[in-house]
């Protein structure tokens, strides 16, 4: 049992591969941390021999945020479970190959996506934003949830433990915003319980540009630890939350992002109209875009990229439309484009 390893140190690392019979006798692989992580320990393998490379993944119990956020290793397992299962169920080309994964070590290994890729929410941030990328991300998350809903016993018989789900989004996210910010704590108290209550298809759970890769532009997926059977709206929530921030971020670009807000909308509602839960979806996919709206400058994981006036300016926007929420999307979208343009004291 392996519960001292550390993949960040490349001797130990390398050790540890040959001890598993990973590498040749005469291999010597090329080892590079990967930065920017907060919950797992991320390290690129590269085998020139074999002309292959490997993403190892190690979860921490203690994740590198500034304020005290734990949660057990063993969610990297729940990360292997959801690789395998969105492999099947996702389209093809749009998830990493699965390598293997170890229980002792608390270790998921994947191939890497091939170079040249960019994280897409470094291009977004950049200026990067295509029509045509956005469309791939509703395709993506639309078919997730539909096929996974065809196969509901099965999914919800795999993924019935929701304990990273609540460890990881609803308590630093909903639960933790509520505390800090006393007008919004009844409407996120009862976002919680309807979350909780609420199960119908696979959730990723942590839908955003910042877990997305775009390789030969085509958007591939990762990070998978809080996947889960749930509400699909909160991915929706989650996700069309970056596309909004980015638009209070990038005011010169506002139009521009509030059209892909938009676009993305209507394309995943596209897909999914064929399920049963479509149509009482979109109250729910409204409620938890404000709740992650203002989870993310209140939360325990605020925006990196808004600064602190800007993130005083989203929560009083968010604030502004909790007593009389938008019914449909594009109200919720045009509603808090125009609160950005509000002054407030």
């Amino acid at each position: 049992m392996n519960t001292t390893l550390d993949i960040e140190q490349p001797a130990a690392l390398i050790a540890y591969l040959r001890a598993r019979g990973d590498l040749l006798p005469d291999e010597q692989p090329q080892i590079d941390v990967l930065a920017g992580g907060v919950s797992n320990r991320t390290v690129r393998v590269t085998l020139p021999q074999r002309g292959e490379t490997w993403v190892l993944k190690q979860a921490l119990e203690k994740l590198r945020v500034a304020v005290d956020w734990f949660s057990s290793p063993q969610r990297i397992h729940r990360e292997a479970l959801g690789l395998r299962w969105l492999g099947q169920i996702a389209p093809p080309g749009t998830l990493p190959d699965f390598v293997f994964e170890d229980h002792d070590a608390h270790i998921l290994a994947m191939r890497a996506v091939p170079e040249p890729h960019h994280n897409w929410k470094r291009l977004l941030l950049d200026g990067g934003l295509q029509t045509d990328h956005v469309q791939q991300f509703a395709l993506l998350l639309g078919t997730i949830h539909l096929r996974a809903a065809h196969q509901r016993e099965a999914v919800a018989a795999a993924f019935e433990d929701r304990s990273f789900f609540e460890s990881l989004r609803l308590e630093p996210y909903y639960a933790y915003s509520a505390a800090q910010v006393q007008p919004a704590s009844s409407f996120l108290n009862h976002l919680i319980a309807e979350t909780r209550a609420t199960r119908l298809t696979l959730v990723h759970g942590d839908y955003s540009p910042k877990n997305i890769l775009v390789h030969q532009d085509r958007l591939i997926l990762l990070d998978h630890e809080v996947i889960h059977y749930g509400d699909p709206a909160f991915d929706v929530g989650f996700s069309m939350t970056h596309l909004l921030s980015k638009a209070h971020h990038l005011p010169e670009q506002r139009a521009v992002f509030a059209q892909a807000a938009l676009g993305y909308w209507q394309t995943y509602a596209g897909i999914i109209a064929p399920a049963e839960w479509s149509a009482a979806l979109e109250a729910r996919a409204v409620r938890h875009t404000l709740a992650c709206l203002l989870a993310r400058v209140a939360g325990r994981s605020p925006l990196e990229y808004l600064g602190e006036s800007q993130r005083a300016h989203q929560r009083a926007a968010v604030l502004a439309l909790l007593p009389d929420p938008p019914a449909a999307m594009p109200e919720l979208i045009h509603a808090f484009l125009k609160q950005l343009d509000t002054e407030f004291t």
